[in-house]
């Protein structure tokens, strides 16, 4: 229980280290706000026109009398619709992160400089580092998509689809949110996906206490956008911890520089 509260702390500590450095924090929303008006006009789109797309996908379905014509494409129009949205809050991360990655990455260094006077790096052109990120995200997505699909089919389960599956799923969110925050850290430090999936399911709670939260916040995106930048700079203090790295949890500008590659004792992504 104590790395669950551990991982709320840091995203406080995130959102904190934000509120006092405004220009970071200005620059950090513009990538927030460009995914939104995508997200948005998307969706729109879909309202305007999902019923004519689903009456072009279903023409077997032109003969049908009514009322099961209009019954049967109307679910079809709510199910595509629902499914749009899910898709949106689970991919709504990882192509923020991916518009923003130079904005985020500028970031991410400024909280490893605060902590301990230094900022790791990749060492490899913008191109590849944007091109690992858009692999491991879309690995990501695709991940987080099977896992709704699941929950979202045990959801119509009596009683259990009410209680527990809406909470497994915001745990499941949580995770891949932490996942997908922490990446920005740890791909600096050459942390592979592999690695990064290993850290965080030897440390549950501690991705939980982290993405948990955003998961509920997340389902609004107008809020996402604002706590995008906060949940960047407490992922990198979370990347920190995972990896044994000193001065990971603390605001001490004058820390002792720490090794950025160094897992912590005992770590082996093997079998993953």
């Amino acid at each position: 229980m104590r790395d669950l509260g551990q991982g709320f702390g840091y995203l406080v500590q995130g959102q904190r280290w934000v509120a006092q450095h405004r220009k970071q924090y200005g620059w950090g929303l513009l990538p927030g706000l460009i995914t939104l008006v995508l997200y948005a006009a998307a969706l729109v789109a879909l309202a305007l026109w999902g019923s004519d797309l689903v009456s072009w996908a279903t023409p077997f379905a032109d003969g049908w009398g009514d009322p099961w014509q209009g019954a049967f494409r109307g679910f079809l129009t709510a199910l595509l619709f629902a499914l749009a949205l899910l898709l949106s809050v689970v991919s709504f991360t990882a192509v923020t992160l991916l518009i923003g990655e130079p904005f985020y990455e500028s970031l991410s260094e400024q909280v490893d400089v605060s902590v301990a006077g230094f900022a790791p790096e990749s060492g490899l052109p913008l191109w590849r580092d944007l091109w690992i990120s858009a692999r491991d995200s879309l690995r990501i997505v695709v991940r987080a998509l099977l896992w709704s699909v699941l929950l979202f089919g045990l959801g119509f389960l009596p009683v259990v689809g009410q209680t527990v599956i809406p909470v497994l799923g915001f745990l499941v969110t949580g995770f891949f949110l932490a996942e997908e925050l922490t990446a920005v850290a740890l791909q600096r430090r050459g942390v592979q996906l592999r690695e990064r999936l290993a850290l965080l399911r030897a440390r549950k709670t501690l991705a939980w206490g982290f993405g948990a939260p955003l998961a509920v916040a997340f389902l609004v995106p107008f809020v996402a956008v604002f706590l995008m930048p906060g949940a960047v700079a407490g992922a990198t203090l979370m990347a920190r911890d995972l990896l044994g790295e000193d001065g990971a949890a603390t605001d001490d500008d004058d820390a002792a520089p720490a090794d950025p590659a160094v897992p912590p004792p005992g770590f082996s992504p093997s079998g993953v």
